[in-house]
């Protein structure tokens, strides 16, 4: 194929080809030389009793009273022309007749029938064959059989060599391919992958296979990265802080007092917090990653949720008001109870009291629409790209609880679901959060 080399693998399969064609060729030979010869001679030596046979037969239609006369020569003569010699015998044992050349003639098979006449045992027949008559055409069907053997084995191992060297590169371009990758990912290369490659069906499985998942080890490695930079970023003002707090009460610029030690220990639980939000983000970015997706009832889900957060509402005064038709995605229901809680416990901190939080599900043609509406402070139009960020809070949430991964958490998880996240809001109108994912057979 153009653009596919055979390399060292697809030499060895060639050449493995070529040698079951090889061996092949030699079983069926052997095969027919240990049974169609012996056939053969099998066939040939009842031939040969037939002859003799019929020889003793034309020599007893010669016979006369007192023994043979020369009418016995013919029958010599016809058995001289098919490349054979005979003797006659009388019942004594004396010869009445023979072929000139029996004497010296070659070894071979010889054959002998008693010649009978009447009923009464006259003499008999003795015959000997060699490889003229039929022995010569059973000698040249075996040379053509050796010969057309040659020639169809040499077809077939030629045919061989053709097949390995179109099916070969089909098999070997993807494992070669998949092996590059591997190598280079190994040296550093972590970008490296086999892509889409021309072959088998499970050999395009296998480079999918492995694209797959050097992607998942790059998005692991990536989450980690994330996990690291977010540690160091958000840490660093806490850190200072305390730094700055404990060298001013060592240096004895600033005393020990209740109030120093209060502003302490709120960075400290500052700094706990951020820690399990950390943590949270990691598990949601680690879990988009091994996700386990399977058909699932979604508004099940969204009904198990709402009706977990009706205390919080009705605490935050909030309405719940919920808008669930029947419809199933594919994904992963445990995650997906995450996405929910996370979307409308975010709706309730931004919506006021007396508002309303709307939860939706249907089918929307061939994706699971879930949607969260809220009639809250809503988003400037500036902040809106940016609130699935990490840590993101706008000038809208400085007087709300919380650390700013919520929708950053929804995000990761909805991307790992193959699905998208689309957020529409209106500043003092309200927020709306529009998750789409695979639908799946109901």
């Amino acid at each position: 194929m153009a653009g596919q080399r055979i390399g060292r693998l697809g030499l060895q399969l060639t050449l493995a080809f070529v040698g079951v064609a090889v061996m092949a060729v030699m079983a069926a030979s052997a095969y027919s030389a240990v049974t169609v010869t012996a056939a053969e001679h099998q066939a040939l030596s009842r031939q040969e009793v037939d002859e003799t046979s019929a020889v003793a037969i034309g020599a007893a239609a010669t016979y006369v009273r007192n023994g043979w006369s020369r009418a016995l020569v013919p029958v010599i003569m016809v058995a001289d022309r098919t490349g054979a010699v005979i003797r006659v015998r009388d019942a004594k044992g004396a010869i009445v007749g023979s072929s000139p050349a029996f004497a010296s003639f070659p070894p071979g098979p010889e054959h002998r029938e008693p010649v009978i006449v009447g009923g009464r045992h006259v003499g008999s027949i003795t015959m000997k064959f060699d490889d003229r008559g039929t022995g010569a055409v059973l000698a040249h069907f075996n040379a053509q059989r050796w010969s057309a053997g040659i020639i169809g084995g040499s077809f077939g191992v030629l045919l061989a060599l053709l097949a390995a060297l179109v099916v070969a590169p089909r098999i070997t371009a993807p494992v070669d391919r998949v092996l590059h990758a591997a190598r280079a990912m190994g040296s550093g290369q972590p970008d490296s992958r086999a892509g889409t490659v021309r072959g088998y069906r499970d050999m395009r499985d296998l480079t999918a296979a492995f694209d797959q998942m050097a992607d998942a080890l790059s998005r692991q490695e990536q989450v980690r990265r994330n996990l690291v930079a977010d540690i160091a970023h958000e840490l660093r003002t806490p850190i200072a802080v305390l730094q700055a707090g404990t060298e001013a009460m060592l240096d004895g610029v600033t005393e020990l007092t209740a109030g120093q030690v209060d502003s302490l220990h709120d960075e400290i639980l500052r700094l706990s917090r951020m820690v399990d939000d950390l943590q949270r983000l990691a598990s949601a970015e680690a879990a988009a990653v091994q996700l386990t997706l399977a058909p699932a009832d979604l508004t099940a889900s969204a009904t198990a949720v709402a009706d977990s957060l009706t205390e919080l509402f009705d605490r935050a005064g909030i309405v719940l008001v919920r808008r669930l038709t029947e419809v199933h995605a594919r994904c992963d229901q445990l995650r997906m109870h995450d996405v929910i809680t996370n979307l409308l416990t975010n709706a309730a901190k931004f919506t006021p009291v007396g508002g309303t939080v709307v939860i939706e599900t249907r089918p929307s043609g061939k994706m699971a629409l879930l949607q969260v509406s809220d009639t809250g402070i809503g988003i400037p139009p500036d902040e809106l790209a940016h609130v699935s960020e990490r840590f993101f809070r706008g000038q809208n949430s400085a007087e709300v609880a919380g650390s700013g991964i919520g929708l950053a958490i929804v995000d990761e998880l909805v991307r790992g679901h193959h699905g998208t996240m689309l957020i529409t809001s209106e500043p003092g109108t309200g927020t709306q959060v529009t998750i789409t994912l695979p639908r799946a057979a109901e």
